[in-house]
């Protein structure tokens, strides 16, 4: 039996390491994977493809023994970065960043078949994202539709997922407008990352170009987007809101803020889609990204001076405010 363990990762360099597959190689795998049995496999994404790797764990208690055994290419994709899994269908979604698709100035979707045995992927169909920059995308809970953010057009995107996993046309494009206070930043609008209540029933938007982390009412059985009563939830001036992740139980969200290098902690209203704001703290110097722990109560940052590591902070409190841990740092190396 397959089994599948999503994981979100950070820019190294030119490699984008983004997801996990943790394998069980059936009866008839090859050679090649019969030594990776039950190995977890790691797809990164790079400006010529998706490539496969194994992760080698002997001795999981000492990190340098944690390495990364590259396995080759596992599907020819132009420049993708983030990847999203369908879990259930054996799906793979990435979305391309290439300046120009079918002859129009937008960047594209791409939908991929994972074989069971070997990890490899089989391309199932492409589609325009909507939009330029694409950076980020996210299945929602029924399987029904993947939300993209386009960076450098301002723009955000639903594209419908069929039964087979091919990518429909658009059902919904929404265009942020205005600027903030970074001279370099945000001269526009710039959607980072989408993410989805755990009703399925709100999408958000964080948008670092504006400081402000747009709400729309999602409507799954149409492929929708609708402004909410209360649009958006306005950051400090100049914090550049990134990625946004929920706490399991649904309370509360956080936001992880890549100009001042700060998170940000939300009491959410799950009936009508506000953020309140509740707590702001600070994180370690560089650039951030949210990653999901496999713990419920606990959170990750990365962050990128001049080198690659991670700060550590609890989510376990009642009150859903964020205490850091007293040593953040996990790792730093490059």
């Amino acid at each position: 039996m397959t089994r599948l363990l999503k994981i979100f990762g950070a820019t190294v360099g030119s490699l984008v390491v983004v997801l996990l597959l943790c394998a069980a190689a059936g009866p008839q795998a090859s050679s090649e994977t019969k030594s990776a049995k039950k190995d977890t496999l790691v797809y990164a994404g790079t400006s010529k493809g998706i490539y496969l790797f194994r992760l080698q764990t002997e001795n999981l208690e000492v990190s340098q023994n944690i390495i990364l055994v590259p396995l080759g290419v596992a599907a020819e994709t132009p420049n993708p970065s983030f990847i999203e899994l369908d879990l259930k269908r054996r799906l793979l979604f990435c979305v391309n960043g290439v300046e120009v698709f079918e002859g129009k100035p937008t960047g594209a979707v791409s939908a991929f078949s994972i074989d069971p045995d070997t990890g490899k992927l089989t391309l199932l169909n492409q589609r325009s994202s909507m939009g330029s920059g694409p950076c980020h995308l996210v299945l929602d809970q029924e399987g029904r539709n993947l939300l993209v953010a386009n960076y450098n057009s301002g723009s955000a995107a639903v594209l419908p997922v069929g039964p087979d996993g091919r990518l429909g046309e658009a059902t919904a494009v929404v265009q942020h407008t205005g600027k903030s206070v970074n001279p370099d930043r945000q001269k526009g609008p710039h959607p980072h990352c989408v993410t989805l209540d755990p009703a399925n029933r709100f999408a958000f938007v964080c948008d670092l170009g504006l400081d402000k982390v747009m709400t729309y009412r999602f409507d799954a059985q149409q492929g929708k987007l609708t402004p909410s009563e209360l649009a958006f939830a306005q950051l400090k001036p100049g914090a550049g809101p990134r990625h946004m992740a929920f706490r399991p139980d649904g309370r509360f969200a956080y936001v992880i803020n890549e100009l001042n290098s700060t998170i940000t902690a939300f009491v959410y209203a799950p009936e009508t889609g506000v953020l309140k704001e509740l707590q702001t703290i600070s994180t370690l110097p560089g650039y951030y990204d949210v990653l999901q722990s496999l713990d419920p109560t606990r959170c990750f940052s990365t962050w990128k001076p001049r080198s690659v590591g991670f700060s550590h902070v609890d989510l376990s409190n009642s009150d859903g405010f964020v205490q850091p841990f007293p040593d953040q740092t996990l790792f730093s190396h490059f």
